[in-house]
Parts: C-alpha cells; structure tokens; sequence
C-alpha cells in the first residue's frame, strides 16, 4: 500500500501518479469538447472556409509573428466587449488550425477589426503605424509591398480538408489563380478583414 510519505520520498512513484493525475484530469477536460456542436460546428452561414488569399494572409499573419503582440480573443466581461465587441465563441473559429485566440496584447485584439477599417487604411497602418496612429509602438512591415508568392496554396488547401476544412476539388484546383497580381500586403489586409463578421459587432 502506498502511503503519501512513501509517494514524497518515492521520485520515481511521484513522477509516475502525477503524470496519470494530469493525464486523467485533462481528458475530463478536453475529451467532452469533441463532442460539443458548439466548439466543432460553426455558429453560423457567415463563418466560412478561408478563401485562398485570405489563407495566404493568415500564413503571413503567423510568419511575422503578429500573434505575439495581438490576440484574437474577446473575453465575456464587459470592459472586453463595450471596447471589442461579441465576446469570441468557439464556433467563429472551427476552420482554423490552429486557432489564434493568444492572450498576449501589447497591441489591441483583433476578433473584430473586420470591416472596422478601410483596405486603405489597413495598408497605410501595416507599412507605417504611425502615418494613422501616432502613439503605435507598433514596427512598420514595409516589406509586404511585394508580389504574393505561395507555390503550395493548393496543397495547404488539400491538407487542411483531411482535418475537416470543406475545401471542393474545384476550389482547390483554381487557388493559385486567385493569387494571381496579388502582394503580400492584400493577403494580410484580406485577412484582416474577415476577422470577426460572423457575430454582429455590440459597438
């Protein structure tokens, strides 16, 4: 019989229970949000698929590392949703892998800047913050202004059908067209623009 001295003065025995500990109490955890149709069908028509520049922006938008100073999680509080808008729900964001919610916000949150801003403006805050907010500590991605290259978008595409990504045949096959004369600069603005307008904005 185990004893708690036994289990303390044991490494090897403490190792080995609070492994299964952590094990068993994260199934109980994660395991039921499988099965949630909130957390794996959409909330509604508007959340669709990314389209292929919107999911080359997306790539863009993790490759310089955006997500580092920017979440893309509105909390249920108040103070959260009169300065953001709907707090986020997981059904926003089922074609996502994976997700970007984070936590980190020397920047504002992102889950709604959809349809907040111009392209225009967009494009002017990305090359240079500070040309449309003065105060931005936010660096300037000058180097976006460049052709869109992304010889692979079809078969990103086709991987992310196998985890449940409702990509056609067709849609596959006529992606790299789409990218077709576009920069680096559209497809983050792109994605930018899509981001939150599934739920209806409270501000």
């Amino acid at each position: 019989m185990l004893t708690h001295e036994k289990i303390e003065s044991n490494v090897g025995w403490l190792i080995v229970l609070v492994v299964l500990l952590v094990s068993v109490g994260g199934l109980v955890e994660i395991v039921p949000l499988f099965f949630q149709t909130s957390t794996t069908k959409p909330v509604n028509e508007m959340v669709k698929p990314y389209d292929p520049l919107r999911l080359a922006g997306r790539d863009i938008y993790i490759r310089e590392g955006c997500y580092n100073c920017h979440s893309q999680m509105i909390r249920p509080f108040r103070a959260e949703t009169e300065r953001y808008g709907h707090y986020s729900v997981a059904g926003e964001f089922v074609y996502d892998h994976p997700f970007q919610w984070g936590s980190k916000r020397t920047g504002p949150d992102l889950a709604r800047v959809g349809g907040r801003y111009s392209d225009q403006w967009h494009k002017v805050h990305l090359l240079n913050p500070r040309d449309v907010v003065p105060e931005s500590n936010m660096p300037g991605y000058y180097w976006l202004d460049r052709p869109l290259k992304d010889p692979i978008i079809g078969a990103k595409m086709a991987a992310l059908r196998k985890v449940g990504v409702p990509y056609t045949d067709a849609e596959i096959a006529d992606a790299p067209k789409a990218l077709e004369g576009k920069t680096e600069l559209e497809a983050l603005v792109a994605y930018l623009q899509g981001m939150g307008t599934a739920l209806k904005q409270t501000r």
